[in-house]
């Protein structure tokens, strides 16, 4: 009867990249001690060791073996964090992010936009420009805490018209006191594509570019 070895075992047949670096070390050790006993056969009797230089010596052998060790699981706790943001990158493909940026799509009688503000506020004006640059449309929000907000225009201007469907960009005012408030406008953009890269995963939002998911303020 032929027999099947199980996975786990052809897998601890091979060593992993873990094994390998506990192996190094241990031998690292075993070639310390033997130097160090070689040292104290081999001293002079009338100019012995100091106790201190040898506990020094062993203290540093064990503070290498520790980084070492360190290093490892550190190295596998990373490699699991780019797991799992991997897998939160392609969660996002095809859904609306907010990220930086002042530009406010309007289609359909429908846009909408959002803010971040560096602290609360008692008074928040969100102003919409048309192309060249002229206000057509404002909205008091009012008091505002702080944090990440988002806002909707139903494509009415000021004075009752309805504006063409297109881009416009938009400016946030915000002040508590009489005193300004810092505010980042934030613009939506629909997720094309995630592509990982070494400095992290890069989120393809069409006419906002490229931007690096650490950058996302808001999904939705």
């Amino acid at each position: 009867m032929t027999t099947v070895q199980p996975t786990t075992a052809a897998a601890a047949a091979t060593p992993s990249v873990g094994a390998k670096t506990a192996q190094n070390m241990n031998e690292a050790q075993d070639r310390f001690l033997t130097l160090l006993v070689s040292q104290m056969k081999n001293q002079d009797p009338l100019n012995p060791m100091d106790n201190a230089q040898v506990t020094t010596q062993m203290a540093q052998i064990s503070t290498v073996t520790g980084i070492g060790q360190l290093n490892d699981t550190i190295a596998g706790f990373l490699g699991k964090l780019t797991g799992m943001e991997s897998l939160q990158g392609a969660s996002l493909a095809g859904r609306q992010v907010l990220v930086s940026g002042n530009a406010i799509d309007l289609a359909g009688g429908a846009a909408a936009g959002g803010y971040e503000l560096i602290g609360p506020a008692d008074s928040v004006t969100v102003s919409v420009m048309d192309g060249a640059g002229r206000k057509i449309y404002q909205d008091n929000r009012g008091a505002q805490s702080s944090g990440v907000h988002s806002f909707a225009w139903n494509g009415l201007t000021t004075t009752g018209e309805k504006a063409a469907d297109g881009r416009y960009t938009f400016k946030i005012e915000a002040s508590s006191t009489g005193a300004a408030v810092p505010a980042t406008t934030l613009a939506y953009g629909r997720v094309n594509g995630v592509t990982p890269a070494s400095s992290g995963l890069q989120l393809d939002l069409g006419p906002l570019g490229v931007r690096a998911y650490s950058d996302v303020k808001q999904v939705q």
